[in-house]
């Protein structure tokens, strides 16, 4: 799920950048806490998988016309269910109606759309307001009410600048206005600095506070310092933990799931070197890549124990040495020492020698030994037995394997050296990722438990024509249902679906005769053209242990079921799949006929309405299946003939998979922007 922070106009990017370092830090790895433009807020379906969307600090005014566009779209959010965090400017323009500095040069008053807070924000509490300096920054002492829990203690050190009050909140409870947050000091004593506002079936909370803010960090350090110069380290500390208890006791009444445990100062996590290594099964490929490497990469002194490769957009460092666990483990100690941030930092990849595989201590969140033994009992069960004349190895048999890298996608995508030189086929999987691609401009966050890879696929020359490269997704995501069947039984890995183009979800309940969908998983495809070859990087990232509040594969099996998953024998089951369902693909040249039954099947959407929107008027639609040509989605008018889509072409609208988006929960398709 994501957490949606607002930045367009009027936005302080000085409490973005609080905002987003302060919700990352408490919510770790359990949601993507991303920011969102106006324009996306108006167009895009952000809805269904935001768990939390947060409207920062900054100026109230440039909201208004910023998000004409989007207020129907985040009001209709909050009133079936969703979750709404205003701090400041965000606290106003959440208001019914803004009165802030009423006649002065400053002056800003009028009505607002949203109106969660069913009154008025009046502001400013503490006089001094300057847009331009800290002349009217403090640090303030406030109160939580009971409702808040009553055991944080007194809010101390907490940065203020320009905030109100909101006005009559303690007669509005009948409104569903619950005071949670109070001043305290001189003017502004008992006047309460933050709510809670039930909205329908959501709810809002409302800070006229700066709780985003660290004590420790500019500019509330200096206002600290300024209110209190006495104050030794340890009673700052203190402060900042009773602060950040306080956001976090917040979240939680928003619904957010927040591990329990103190929260850490961040640290800058630089990326762990990748192993590069082959099955036993397979020859030793180090020399090989290494030639192949040689003549792109730059000379070094005898003292350098790697050879660097400068690439588009990564700097390797490359390591043949008898024993890799040594430089793991120093790298381990020191991975939250680096000063550089991760995409800069120069990414190491360490070869192994032939027929040694690293051990437990080395990699200790994968077993590399029993995935390859998992991977052979699958290949050999299968009825491909030896590789594709186009490769001497079978998919999975060569693994690039990192604890912890920026991307597994981006590193092979955006470094064509690299991705050419490597073999192929070959699988790149992290245990984490620090900058996980999705669709677009889309995160994927990878928290223990999630399988996040990608596969290098180069086939023979001239086998698939351009237009049959859209089919790879959909081949990808067939490969992801078939294996949670072939490991979770049909009944449960049954409830693994396909959302159209490239996302798998899984069915968690039945309301009222209603499933309930839950993404569990994503695809991702990339290909790279050179001479007359072409490289495609198929991205996947999977749920498989994931603790909630991410929705994973474990979550799916029945209490009853002997059935238990592991990383390792899941991404061999994969891998085992992909080998099959590729060489099938291959020797049909490319063609989706012999797939797109089974793809029917395990869809979600036959003959499902939709309403499209990039018609004008939108126009509700029939999904009817995939056209065998380019990959479209077809669809018919809802009032039109209800005739098989194969048997007629007249009346039907294709859209394209990189084109659309699909809101599924809504019915709603989109334009992309």
């Amino acid at each position: 799920m994501n957490v949606l922070v607002f930045n367009g106009p009027g936005v302080s990017q000085t409490s973005l950048t609080h905002t987003l370092s302060s919700l990352r830090n408490l919510l770790r790895s359990g949601y993507a806490v991303e920011t969102i433009s106006a324009s996306a807020l108006a167009s895009q379906p952000w809805a269904p998988s935001c768990a939390l969307l947060v409207l920062p600090g900054g100026r109230d005014t440039p909201y208004v016309s910023a998000l004409a566009a989007a207020n129907h779209s985040i009001k209709s959010y909050v009133q079936k269910g969703g979750r709404f965090l205003g701090m400041c400017a965000g606290a106003y323009y959440a208001s019914r109606r803004v009165e802030w500095e009423a006649g002065t040069d400053m002056e800003v008053v009028g009505d607002r759309p949203l109106g969660f807070y069913p009154g008025i924000s009046d502001g400013c509490v503490y006089k001094g307001f300057d847009y331009q300096t800290e002349a009217g920054a403090r640090a303030l002492t406030a109160e939580t009410t009971s409702e808040l829990g009553g055991t944080l203690g007194p809010l101390r050190g907490v940065y203020y600048n320009g905030g109100g009050h909101f006005v009559g909140a303690d007669t509005l409870r009948q409104l569903g206005v619950v005071p949670l947050i109070r001043y305290t000091e001189d003017d502004g004593a008992d006047k309460v600095a933050t709510v809670w506002c039930g909205i329908d079936k959501g709810a809002a909370v409302l800070s006229h506070l700066h709780l985003e803010y660290s004590i420790l960090l500019e500019p509330a350090a200096s206002a600290l310092a300024r209110a209190s110069p006495a104050l030794s380290e340890t009673e700052r500390a203190s402060m900042e933990a009773v602060r950040c208890e306080t956001l976090r006791s917040l979240l939680r009444l928003l619904g957010l799931r927040i591990p329990y445990g103190p929260t850490l100062p961040p640290k800058r996590f630089v990326p762990l070197p990748q192993v590069l290594i082959g099955s036993p099964s397979t020859t030793y490929i180090g020399k090989a890549f290494m030639d192949r490497l040689e003549p792109n990469m730059s000379k070094t002194s005898q003292i350098v124990t790697y050879k660097s490769l400068q690439d588009q957009n990564d700097t390797f460092r490359i390591y043949e040495l008898p024993h890799i666990g040594t430089l793991i483990n120093e790298a381990r100690r020191d991975w939250f020492e680096g000063a550089e941030i991760p995409n800069t930092f120069p990414k190491s990849i360490l070869i192994s020698r032939e027929g040694q595989l690293p051990s437990l201590n080395d990699t200790p969140l994968f077993n590399i030994s029993q995935y390859f033994e998992a991977l052979s009992a699958q290949h050999r069960a299968s009825s491909m037995s030896t590789p594709s004349s186009a490769s001497s190895h079978k998919i999975g048999e060569v693994l690039l394997y990192g604890e912890l890298v920026t991307s597994t996608q981006s590193l092979l995508d955006k470094n064509p050296i690299m991705l050419r030189t490597l073999p192929a086929p070959l699988i790149s999987l992290a245990s984490k990722q620090l900058t996980g691609r999705g669709r677009g401009p889309n995160v994927w966050i990878s928290p223990y438990g999630c399988l996040t890879f990608s596969l290098v696929l180069r086939p023979p020359r001239n086998t698939l024509i351009p237009a049959s490269l859209v089919f790879i997704q959909y081949l990808a995501s067939l490969v992801v249902t078939e294996t949670c069947r072939e490991l979770m039984g049909a009944e449960d890995g049954g409830k693994v679906r396909i959302k159209w183009p490239n996302d798998i979800y899984a069915r968690l309940e039945v309301v009222n005769g209603v499933p309930e969908w839950g993404k569990v998983g994503g695809i991702l495809v990339n290909t790279n053209f050179y001479g007359g070859d072409v490289d495609i990087v198929i991205g996947v990232g999977l749920n498989v242990l994931n603790e909630m509040p991410t929705t994973s594969l474990m979550q799916l099996i029945s209490s009853s079921s002997p059935v238990s998953l592991s990383l390792e024998v899941t991404v061999a089951a994969l891998m085992a799949r992909f080998d099959t369902m590729w060489n099938e693909f291959i020797d049909v040249r490319g063609s989706f006929q012999p797939f797109l039954n089974l793809y029917l099947e395990r869809w979600l959407h036959s003959d499902q309405l939709v309403t499209l929107t990039t018609t004008t008027p939108p126009k509700s639609v029939r999904l009817l299946g995939i056209t065998l040509d380019h990959g479209l989605l077809r669809t018919l008018p809802a009032d039109g003939h209800s005739q098989s889509w194969d048997e007629r072409t007249d009346g039907y609208i294709d859209l394209q998979p990189d084109g659309n988006s699909f809101d599924m929960l809504s019915g709603l398709i989109c334009l992309k922007k």
